[in-house]
């Protein structure tokens, strides 16, 4: 059930306190304050002013926005999303709850957090050795690293400044100009690296889309992959060549826990490279605003694809500079997230698929088109997102071709900078879809796609009456 939200100042100022192993009378001593007057605060039952806010950041040598609630909020998110297991259905957890342990003792939620999904991980790798033990599997699930690598993606709020310099420092070094990316990428690598750049059949190479040989110094790429595509793939190479020593630095980050998450990171770390040599950021933004973020325009500009495009979106983060805060997901035909990144504030679910309300499964019965939404989620944001499919691109006829939909939306107060916001009505409550998270954890009752009961009410069952869902309440 919906809270009143409570001011986070508090517990953050006691958190880094005690990280920093001051007591609270030292703490105060430096405050020039009492330490009851400081206990008030760290409980917040008495408000952080401006000048003492400003005083803690000095103190503690942090940036103001450090004390900002964003974090906060996402962990309040993941941990309703977790606290939904029916694992949890008999311990009569409300929102509340789960609200003031992420709030008074983030550390402790964290913890939580890792514990719940290091059950999710056992209990997979279980039913797998149990499938393999009745001869229904062939091996046990291994605990997949792109939750840590979208976690660690996620706490950059997926924008890394020093690859941002790396590539802008490599258009200067390579003589990039916008008509020649793949031309002068591999000029460059042949004339500073002694590597040449080819094109092979598909008789030649039937299962890599792009190989590298450093032995014979050849970078070879498919003949199917369209020109977009392979001027990407060939500036991933170039960055996985060039920025190998910054890639490992920084997949060195404490989310990344395993060899697989580093080496999923560098993957993730060398995208971000190529986007940034495909879309340099500052004639990116200038473009985006200008065209109003018009996606499909911008990937004709920039020689990228639509999905491309999105990823771009989502990483113009550079202060003083930024764009519009998007969040990204990709999904399957069979409903499974494979790509997340929530910029907007949106919460995206972790575990399980997204509510079936959100046009991002709709895009799937429109093929190629763009479909707009207006959406409400049940504390009451109000995101503006658009969804559309994009399809692979294999080449030859009996190839294989898949396809998966994007959504990439903000919050609604920054619809009006989108061309895709043109003719609807946002100040219009008709206009406004009610949309949830995940069944589990949705508070909205009149839902007619609703699949599973929720987890914050009681289940009411009356075989007399149907509702609009099985699990929708019946009553008059």
């Amino acid at each position: 059930m919906p809270t009143k939200e409570t001011s986070p100042f508090g517990a953050k100022v006691r958190a880094i306190r005690r990280q920093r192993q001051m007591t609270q009378a030292e703490l105060a001593q430096r405050l020039g304050i009492s330490p009851a007057y400081l206990n008030l605060i760290e409980n917040d039952k008495r408000p952080l002013t401006a000048p003492m806010l400003i005083r803690l950041a000095e103190l503690f040598d942090l940036e103001v926005g450090a004390f900002a609630s964003s974090g906060d909020t996402r962990l309040v998110a993941e941990l309703l999303e977790a606290f939904g297991d029916p694992l949890f259905d008999s311990h009569g957890l409300t929102n509340a709850d789960v609200r003031d342990l992420a709030t008074q003792s983030p550390n402790l939620a964290r913890a939580v957090l890792t514990l719940y999904r290091g059950y999710r991980t056992a209990r997979a790798s279980a039913e797998s050795l149990a499938e393999a033990a009745l001869g229904e599997g062939q091996s046990i699930a291994a605990p997949p690293p792109s939750d840590e690598v979208s976690d660690f993606v996620q706490r950059h709020d997926n924008y890394f400044p020093e690859i941002e310099a790396a590539a802008e420092e490599l258009w200067q070094k390579a003589r990039l100009t916008e008509e020649s990316v793949y031309g002068a990428l591999s000029r460059y690598l042949e004339r500073e690296h002694r590597i040449d750049v080819r094109v092979v059949k598909v008789a030649d190479e039937r299962k890599a889309m792009r190989r590298f040989d450093p032995e014979a110094g050849v970078i070879s790429l498919s003949e199917i992959l369209p020109p977009r595509t392979r001027r990407f793939q060939l500036a991933h190479q170039v960055g996985l060549l060039t920025q190998s020593a910054l890639f490992d630095r920084m997949t060195q980050h404490e989310l990344l826990t395993t060899n697989e998450a580093r080496a999923l990171g560098r993957v993730a770390l060398a995208n971000y490279f190529a986007s940034a040599i495909l879309m340099p950021y500052r004639p990116f933004v200038e473009t985006a605003k200008a065209e109003r973020y018009d996606i499909e325009l911008l990937a004709h500009r920039f020689r990228a694809s639509f999905e491309q495009v999105c990823h771009r979106l989502t990483t113009l983060r550079r202060p003083g500079f930024e764009g519009v805060p998007f969040h990204f997901i990709r999904i399957d035909v069979a409903g499974n997230i494979s790509k997340r990144f929530s910029g907007s504030g949106m919460r995206i679910p972790r575990y399980g698929g997204c509510c079936p309300r959100w046009n991002v499964h709709a895009a799937f019965h429109t093929p190629g088109m763009i479909r707009v939404q207006l959406e409400q989620m049940p504390d009451g944001k109000t995101f503006f997102c658009i969804a559309r499919t994009v399809r692979s691109d294999r080449g030859g006829y009996h190839a294989p071709h898949t396809m998966h939909a994007i959504n990439i939306g903000c919050e609604a107060q920054h619809a009006k900078e989108l061309v895709y916001a043109d003719g609807v009505e946002l100040d219009e409550p008709g206009a406004l879809v009610p949309v949830g998270v995940t069944c589990r954890i949705c508070e909205r009752q009149d839902c007619e796609q609703r699949v599973f009961p929720p987890v914050n009410q009681p289940l009411r069952i009356d075989e007399n009456v149907r509702g609009l869902s099985f699990y929708a309440p019946s009553g008059r």
